[in-house]
């Protein structure tokens, strides 16, 4: 066994040369270019995520600034200076900064100042920090480093060469990680490399810690199942079991699995959002050119290529939905176990239920096991009950509730309407014919008692007189000139002289007809409305001013209309 002292992986193998960083080539590249041709600026300002280079690329950075100018100088110790902002943030610090940069450096051309976490700055030290930036000494190079590039003032932005390090790639995470695995003679499972540069979601210096981790939980041996038990992740396999279980509508099983799953201690929000990321890397592996965006292994691939090919892209697009939704609902719900399970019983419901609606409904589990059922019979081919008859045959006669010609109103204020109709509009329409419907078929469970002519003439009056309060004169006239008569089966003829009239009063047909069952005690009567034809073919022989008048006897606020809008008549 070695006497050298352990050291961990991140500090071990912390780049020392260019070609040793990691995912960050067109920064190193310009970097090396702007030091040949000795293009340097006053301050650099290197930003991005946690772990990706920032703070070895700026030593790399000073380093090679002064050994372009001399090469035999191998000690630049006291040419870099790194403050760390975070506990050095006062304005106080930044002053002392400033007084050191007045001082040239004793060997070398380039007095380097790394600043790390530079956000972490009060306001009044980025102030006191301002001036010196504005007008550096020649000999002085500033590099700022930090993660949180929006805190950095805008004046402070302005006077630095920003770059900006992205996160590192899982090909690059991994492949550097097998090479230090070569140097340090483990083995380790290919998958098991992938999986451990998933987990440090594109940080390098993540990467390293939990390959020293694993390294040290399996003694030198990685494999992929260990990996999975050790880091508390969610293996792959779950995912593929539980497409393959929605689509086969198993709901049941379903359930089930997922109960495993938290029984691990997996939490319900990461497997929602586990769960979305498998869907979407179906949705890649649909198509073999964004296939290749997945940086998985050709295997994991395959896999998902397979499992690609027995789903339909529209039910991909719902499921993505559906998890979405819920994983917005997840942190306001107050039963997150059971949001999760009703989102699953939902997803293994679409793919029997194929109609687009705002709400995918729960069928029964394992319904596409069912074979024995036959097709569905169509609606005209199922018995209807009594009741359901009377309904059907009433709704038949109410369709006067939907008239194609509308009478004008008695109000004169007459507006222009908008021809596009509100969603709340229908909504309110649907909802007050469904309370229509209601209530008649509350009146066809009644009995049906008889009723003489002479009563009906005094309920229908009544329903003229109520109109008649309400300010609608021209309607109480209709009813009242009149008598409506009683024919077999409580059927009630009411006549008519003009269409005008009749479609006055079919607005008001389904309110008359409820007040005459309800106060006749009868639910099957029924309302028939007739036009006089020897009357519309006299109208028709008038001219326009006889027609107009013949019209106004029967309903006087045509006059009232006419003097409010100065309608002119041609006689």
């Amino acid at each position: 066994m070695s006497d050298e002292k352990y050291m961990v992986s991140a500090l071990k193998y912390r780049p020392q040369s260019w070609d040793s960083i990691v995912g960050q080539h067109n920064i190193s590249k310009t970097l090396q270019q702007a030091i040949q041709s000795d293009h340097l600026a006053q301050a650099y300002l290197f930003c991005g995520p946690r772990g990706v280079g920032k703070t070895s690329t700026a030593r790399l950075f000073a380093k090679a600034i002064n050994l372009k100018h001399d090469e035999k100088l191998q000690d630049f110790s006291y040419n870099i200076y790194e403050l760390d902002a975070a506990s050095n943030n006062q304005v106080d610090d930044i002053r002392n900064l400033n007084d050191q940069v007045r001082i040239p450096p004793q060997k070398g051309k380039y007095k380097v100042y790394i600043i790390d976490e530079v956000h972490m700055l009060s306001q009044s030290a980025f102030n006191a920090f301002l001036k010196t930036l504005e007008e550096p000494p020649s000999h002085a190079v500033f590099i700022l480093a930090t993660t949180e590039k929006h805190k950095i003032i805008p004046t402070i932005l302005s006077r630095c060469q920003v770059y900006d390090f992205h996160r590192i790639s899982i090909l690059d995470i991994v492949d550097h990680l097998k090479n230090i695995a070569k140097k340090e003679d483990v083995k380790i499972e290919q998958e098991a490399l992938h999986v451990i540069a998933e987990k440090a979601d594109g940080a390098l210096r993540d990467a390293l810690s939990c390959f020293d981790l694993m390294v040290n939980f399996c003694d030198g041996d990685i494999t992929y199942k260990k990996v999975i038990q050790n880091l508390n992740i969610l293996d792959h396999d779950y995912y593929f079991n539980l497409v393959d279980l929605v689509l086969e509508n198993k709901i049941h099983e379903s359930l089930l699995l997922f109960a495993e799953i938290l029984s691990k201690g997996f939490d319900g929000k990461l497997f929602i959002s586990g769960l979305a990321t498998h869907l979407r890397n179906l949705m890649m592996s649909k198509d073999e050119r964004t296939l290749q965006i997945l940086e998985y292994s050709s295997e994991l691939k395959g896999k998902f290529s397979d499992q690609a090919t027995q789903i339909d892209q529209d039910d991909i697009t719902t499921m993505l939905t559906l998890l979405s939704e819920s994983e917005t609902s997840y942190k306001s719900s107050q039963n997150q176990r059971l949001l999760i399970e009703i989102t699953l019983m939902q997803l293994c419901s679409i793919q029997v239920q194929k109609k687009k609606a705002k709400s995918v409904a729960i069928l029964p589990p394992n319904f596409l096991d069912i074979e024995e059922i036959g097709p569905l019979p169509k609606n005209d081919q199922i018995k209807k009950t009594h009741i359901k008859l009377k309904k059907q045959h009433e709704s038949s006669e109410l369709e006067v509730e939907e008239p194609k010609i509308i009478a004008p109103k008695r109000s004169l204020s007459i507006k222009k309407r908008s021809l596009t109709t509100s969603i709340s509009g229908i909504r309110k329409k649907l909802n007050d014919k469904e309370e229509q419907v209601q209530k008649q078929e509350e009146l066809l469970i009644s009995s049906n008692s008889k009723f003489s002519s002479h009563l009906l003439l005094e309920k229908w009056n009544k329903f003229a007189e109520i109109k008649k309060k309400e300010g609608k004169m021209g309607l109480h006239t209709t009813l009242t000139k009149s008598s409506p008569i009683l024919k077999n089966d409580f059927n009630v003829d009411f006549h008519l002289d003009s269409e005008v009239q009749k479609m006055d009063l079919q607005k008001e047909t389904p309110h008359l007809l409820e007040h005459l069952r309800k106060e006749l005690n009868n639910g099957s009567i029924q309302i028939h409305l007739h036009v006089s034809e020897m009357e519309n073919q006299k109208i028709s022989q008038f001219t326009s001013r006889e027609r107009f008048f013949q019209m106004a006897e029967k309903n006087p606020d045509l006059h009232l209309f006419k003097e409010e809008f100065d309608l002119d008549l041609e006689y």
